[in-house]
């Protein structure tokens, strides 16, 4: 491994300070860019649609757990699929638990064209304890994911459905944490520090973090 040069406590400590400078405005930047994210426009969904689940037959909003915002991931899993796609896991590992999102009014869900009988098999194998449901229709092309994987974000006004935003690509690879996800919903960490339109409910940061077994419930699983 080529070394960058040995350096002084003094050096070292001089180099990190600059280094903290760039850091910082790196993360003024992703707060101003998550506000403006907030502020977009909301696409109204009217098509129905239709997922399969270990419990029947279930559409979008019930998806949504009684909740308010719903997050999608598009995982390539697909029908005998011998090979999963090592990078969808790879993202699906990392998820944190989802207790915390649940507590900020957010479900959280995988969808795949692969039958229901396939996701719960490769989902036991691989530990996970997510959502996952099989897609039985154009939703995953209706939401810009056509062969490929994505994230999609909804929100649930009423009896009404919205897309509020979109990623792919690298716009996945540094997503897993509940501050990563949350920051891509309309609500966002709900917290006072927040650039939020005035219609966000917002609580004192770290207040409302618990042990993941100690939130009260809020919505279903």
């Amino acid at each position: 491994m080529h070394s960058p040069g040995i350096v002084s406590r003094q050096q070292w400590h001089q180099q990190r300070a600059a280094l903290l400078i760039k850091e910082k405005a790196m993360t003024r930047a992703l707060d101003a860019l998550a506000a403006e994210r907030r502020r977009l426009g909301w696409e109204r969904i009217d098509k129905d649609y239709v997922f399969d689940s270990p419990g029947g037959r279930l559409g979008l909003t019930e998806l949504f757990n009684g909740r308010s915002q719903l997050i999608v991931y598009h995982h390539m899993l697909k029908p005998a699929d011998e090979h999963p796609c090592p990078g969808c896991c790879l993202f699906t590992d990392q998820v944190s638990h989802l207790a915390h999102l649940h507590a900020r009014d957010t479900s959280f869900a995988l969808v795949s064209r692969a039958p229901i009988a396939d996701i719960e098999k490769f989902k036991k194998r691989m530990g996970w304890a997510m959502p996952w449901y099989s897609t039985l229709d154009d939703f995953n092309a209706d939401f810009g994911v056509d062969g490929g994987f994505g994230l999609n974000v909804f929100l649930r006004r009423s009896d009404s459905l919205f897309r509020t935003y979109f990623t792919s690509g690298r716009g996945v690879e540094m997503l897993g944490s509940v501050w990563t996800f949350l920051d891509l919903t309309p609500l966002g960490r709900q917290e006072n520090w927040e650039d939020s339109p005035e219609s966000v409910e917002r609580s004192a940061p770290y207040r409302w973090w618990r042990l993941h077994d100690e939130y009260a419930p809020r919505g279903g699983a």
